[in-house]
């Protein structure tokens, strides 16, 4: 790996970034910076920042993480294509006021990043309490998708139903989309919680996930990167393979692991235990993901 490669690594374990995506071509001809079509390029994603947390006990640094990680990114040697934040960039509060004025915070910090082209999607933090509507006053759409050399990106809500289900009417806009890419497209899907039934006592599913898994498996190269459970976590449903990013803010312990969902004491003797960041390699094709988890220093 080359030296730029390396240097992203330093600094997202200084900063226990959430993850970091490098997709690049598995033949010596694509690789090249000329920006083209099926040029190598990688995307920082954060996730679970949860802006407004109060926990010492749970990570005492929680006013000061997310800005050393906008630091952090800003400080590479080789700056992402974008930058994806998966979801509850603020924590849950019942205040309208308050809930704005924590995403205007927010906003605001990661403002900060040298990246131009950031994106966002809602967690139930911040859009389950009003159907997204304050998240959509900061930071626009809650469902989309976008094109960038040669992938294809569906960010998909299943956080602004209180009842934690995508619907009807974004199934039918899912099924629309994918009807128009070619059964071979790369294709990579973001969301907040996990489409499948991970541990639903928890909330750690989507009440109809299972309908969407069926359309994304007409597709044969389809990967999903989601947040909401705060740990690493690799699951397959078919030939979709679904992966976990790590918090920002803080840790939770594994499913059944115990009674309640509970953050995982901080720990100061090992500060930032529990938050890290991946690095994922992609061959164009065949289409292959290496997922490297590397622990925050």
């Amino acid at each position: 790996m080359d030296s730029g490669a390396y240097n992203r690594r330093d600094f997202l374990k200084l900063a226990g970034l959430g993850g970091v995506v490098l997709v690049s071509g598995c033949a010596s001809a694509m690789r090249s910076s000329s920006g083209g079509e099926n040029a190598d390029f990688y995307f920082v994603q954060l996730s679970d920042c949860h802006w407004g947390f109060e926990g010492p006990a749970a990570n005492p640094d929680a006013k000061g993480t997310l800005k050393k990680a906008v630091a952090a990114v800003n400080g590479m040697s080789r700056q992402p294509d974008f930058v994806m934040f998966t979801g509850d960039l603020t924590h849950t509060t019942d205040d309208p006021k308050e809930r704005r004025r924590r995403m205007a915070e927010f906003r605001d910090i990661v403002a900060a990043l040298e990246v131009r082209d950031v994106r966002f999607m809602p967690g139930e933090h911040d859009a389950s309490l009003d159907n997204g509507k304050a998240f959509q006053e900061f930071f626009g759409r809650t469902h989309y998708t976008f094109d960038h050399k040669g992938v294809h990106f569906i960010v998909v809500d299943n956080v602004s139903d209180p009842t934690a289900a995508i619907g009807d009417e974004q199934l039918e806009w899912l099924r629309a989309d994918l009807g128009i890419q070619p059964k071979d497209a790369r294709i990579v899907v973001f969301t907040h919680r996990p489409l499948f039934d991970l541990y639903p006592q928890w909330d750690w599913a989507t009440r109809d996930g299972a309908r969407a898994i069926e359309l994304l498996q007409t597709r044969d190269n389809v990967t999903v990167f989601y947040g909401h459970i705060h740990q690493e976590h690799h699951f397959m449903t078919g030939n979709v393979a679904h992966h976990s990013a790590k918090s920002l803010m803080f840790a939770l312990p594994e499913a059944r692991s115990q009674p309640k969902r509970l953050p995982v004491p901080w720990d100061a003797n090992a500060p930032y235990k529990g938050l890290g960041f991946r690095e994922i390699e992609a061959e164009r094709a065949p289409v292959k993901y290496a997922v490297t988890e590397l622990p925050v220093a």
